[in-house]
């Protein structure tokens, strides 16, 4: 979901897409979207066009987007630097700029300010924790999958495992008492509802803030060995972190966490399930999917509206002039399909060596989560192809409902069937 608008009287505005629609829809998921495509034969960087009619530069290219995401001279801060921040409502400008509103968002901060965080952060993902956290993805899969198996021969994979797993993980990591684990599910769909009003919007924010309120003063008054406590009552933190930081850090975490994980285990079950050869060498070898996770993340990138950078200064960039001020948007989608990096990049092979890729971002920005977020998929796929060795598409792939136009892509259900046992 993005908060960002368009110009539009109050009661009928709605949410919108930050890129044009050109490079967002992929009507097939093996395929870049036409304009995107045609974009990075082009070059590496081109100049572009925001919906808003604001121009923009994206960059295509591997080792370009790499370059821009760890160059100092560009910025992360949004609500700085966004030119369709002056697009919004009096209202819903006010509410998204406010301090309240960005405390604890260090993705959309710049160093150092974004250093502090980042530093309670990684502490915060130990060895000794992501061990204990593996642990229950094991014990979650498994709980699910004995669940759909229980209940018959059919389900849509999407409700039944690919959402409920990276849910029931962010409880753990954020330490959602088990009572509350049903209101927080609920909360975290509310919220990554797209095309509504902007008003329901605002208020689903405006409840899961509450919740996340909740957690964080049951936290400061009942510490437990999780995420939130660690950092409510971390000695190093100085200053303290403040209520709002906490809930904003636990949002941002929530956003991570879920939506992209969850998107990745059923869309890359969509695709495997179309690919008959490599998902027989991955049930006839499990030992790969670790591997085939990697080349999944690759080739699948599922942050279909890439990253946005504002150029602090004038500068070059292969090239180009980029102005001051000026949005640069890094599609990691291309990035991972530059030919220039790896050899026949629109084929999906899971024996493919590992190589860098970016889904995960890059610079100071990567993802924090990555480590939990493979293990959650490296569990999730193998366990699937496991306990379900006949899983099959249960409708034909065209019938499968694409999520296009959203800041994740994926599919919105996945309806799988497999014999009685």
């Amino acid at each position: 979901m993005t908060t960002e608008t368009m110009k539009s009287p109050p009661a009928d505005e709605s949410l919108q897409a930050p890129l044009s629609r050109e490079f967002l829809q992929r009507d097939d998921p093996f395929l870049l979207p036409s304009g995107l495509a045609a974009l990075a034969a082009e070059a590496p960087v081109a100049r572009s066009t925001l919906p808003g009619g604001d121009p923009c530069w994206m960059v295509t290219g591997y080792d370009e987007a790499r370059a821009v995401l760890s160059d100092p001279r560009f910025s992360a801060d949004r609500f700085r630097y966004h030119p369709r921040f002056k697009n919004l409502s009096k209202e819903l400008g006010e509410q998204l700029r406010n301090d309240k509103a960005r405390a604890g968002s260090f993705i959309n901060m710049d160093p150092p300010e974004h250093t502090r965080y980042r530093k309670l952060l990684t502490g915060q993902f130990t060895v000794r924790r992501m061990r204990d956290l593996t642990t229950r993805i094991e014990e979650i899969v498994t709980e699910r999958l004995d669940a759909m198996l229980a209940a018959g021969t059919s389900a849509d994979l999407v409700p039944a495992f690919a959402v409920p797993v990276p849910a029931l993980v962010i409880c753990e990591l954020l330490g959602v008492r088990y009572q509350d684990r049903a209101e927080f599910q609920q909360r975290a769909a509310d919220l990554l509802q797209t095309n509504v009003p902007v008003k329901e919007a605002v208020a689903n924010a405006e409840a899961q803030r509450a919740f996340m309120q909740r957690l964080v003063a049951d936290k400061r008054a009942n510490p437990t060995d999780d995420l939130i406590s660690g950092l409510a009552h971390h000695p190093g933190a100085d200053p303290a972190l403040t209520d709002d930081e906490l809930v904003g850090i636990a949002n941002l975490l929530l956003f991570a966490g879920l939506d992209t994980t969850a998107s990745m285990l059923g869309l890359g079950m969509f695709v495997l399930l179309q690919r008959p050869e490599q998902l027989a060498a991955l049930r006839a070898d499990p030992s790969r999917v670790g591997d085939a996770v990697e080349e999944l993340l690759r080739f699948l990138t599922i942050v279909s509206t890439g990253l946005f950078r504002f150029a602090k200064e004038d500068l070059e960039l292969n090239g180009e002039h980029i102005p001051a001020g000026a949005t640069v948007v890094v599609s990691l989608l291309a990035a991972n399909r530059d030919g220039r990096h790896w050899p026949q990049p629109d084929t999906l092979d899971v024996a493919r060596e590992r190589s860098s890729h970016l889904a995960f971002g890059h610079g100071v920005h990567q993802c924090l989560g990555q480590q939990l977020a493979r293990i959650e998929m490296t569990v999730g796929y193998t366990e699937l192809l496991r306990r379900l060795p006949d899983v099959r598409l249960a409708v034909a792939p065209g019938e499968v409902p694409l999520r296009n136009n959203m800041i994740t892509y994926g599919v919105h259900a996945l309806p799988v069937s497999w014999d009685a046992r």
